[in-house]
């Protein structure tokens, strides 16, 4: 059972209107935010909630069609795409209960795996991918002064959109009598930055100091937290934090996006957070195509189990 708690809180506006203190003072709770929690949950991003509000309702009303409806969004054969797009259900051997419908960047043919029921979802989806894409630069802009690093280190080491992965998200209801029991185990994400807006069901909670704290849901807000890439490039000074998704005793809707790096960049502690500052590295430089098919692999693979799942850990000096 997790505890009640409050998500940082950063409010994005003054990067809107150009309010240079109200900037610093978002930059700063931010920087915070990522080295204390690794989560944090961010407020006037630019995203209309009339927007992710909508592409919730759609999202619920085709997750409530027909099995074999949903099962005409799979990916065309021969398809390249980073991740496998589409619709699908998680794999049961993880202990995992829900289903998604996962999308790529365009240069994947992403329009391919975009469903056209229920009429409109389509479009919100894509409405979305473009949002949480201007969403992602903003943070990524930010980050790089929250980490102290040269203008524009991360808009130039991260040009490449290539893997970036949007996924619309239904958690199945609790069958417990307890009315709540898993449906993501907990991990931490493979990406740089991850993006998450949910229906009112609730269910993702957050690992600190040992205990789970609930992200509740709260209306036109994305949570972000720091995945693990950041959590290397930074040696450590930025959490990628532990979190997982708790079934409750309805269905839970969601929509995550997944900010990442293109597969042939190398990734290691950078120098200022080591050299410059006298610290060593806490971890051994890898090339992120290497890290991701192990990291998916070990949560995919049907002899896979849970404990054996790959973390960045692996990499850990």
């Amino acid at each position: 059972m997790a505890t009640s708690g409050t998500l940082p809180v950063v409010d994005l506006a003054p990067f809107f209107t150009g309010d240079e203190s109200g900037m610093a003072r978002a930059t700063e709770a931010m920087r915070e935010a990522c080295h204390t929690l690794g989560f944090f949950r961010a407020v006037n991003h630019g995203m209309p909630a009339e927007l992710m509000k909508r592409a919730l309702e759609l999202s619920a009303a085709f997750f409530a069609l027909p099995d074999e409806e949903k099962a005409k969004v799979r990916p065309a054969e021969g398809s390249q795409a980073p991740l496998p797009a589409g619709h699908g259900r998680h794999p049961a051997h993880l202990v995992d209960r829900y289903e998604y419908v996962r999308v790529c960047h365009p240069r994947h043919e992403l329009n391919l795996y975009f469903p056209d029921e229920p009429a409109g979802f389509r479009e919100a989806m894509e409405e979305c991918y473009a949002k949480l894409t201007e969403l992602g630069l903003l943070i990524q802009d930010i980050l790089n002064d929250c980490m102290g690093l040269p203008p524009g280190f991360l808009k130039e080491y991260n040009s490449d959109r290539g893997l970036d992965v949007m996924v619309a998200l239904r958690y199945f209801s609790s069958s417990s009598r307890e009315g709540e029991e898993i449906g993501l185990s907990e991990h931490e994400d493979g990406s740089c930055v991850s993006f998450v807006f949910q229906d009112g069901v609730g269910g993702l909670e957050v690992l600190k100091d040992g205990q789970w704290i609930a992200a509740e849901p709260a209306d036109g807000s994305i949570v972000v937290n720091i995945g693990d890439v950041l959590r290397v490039l930074s040696n450590n000074t930025f959490r990628s934090a532990t979190h997982r998704v708790v079934r409750k005793a309805a269905h839970r809707h969601s929509f995550g996006f997944f900010w990442s790096i293109h597969g042939d960049k190398w990734v290691e502690p950078l120098t200022e957070f080591t050299a410059k500052i006298g610290d060593a590295p806490q971890y051994r430089g890898f090339k992120y195509n290497e890290y991701m098919q192990r990291f998916m692999k070990s949560r995919t693979d049907p002899q896979a189990r849970p404990e054996d799942a790959f973390s960045v850990s692996h990499y850990a000096i």
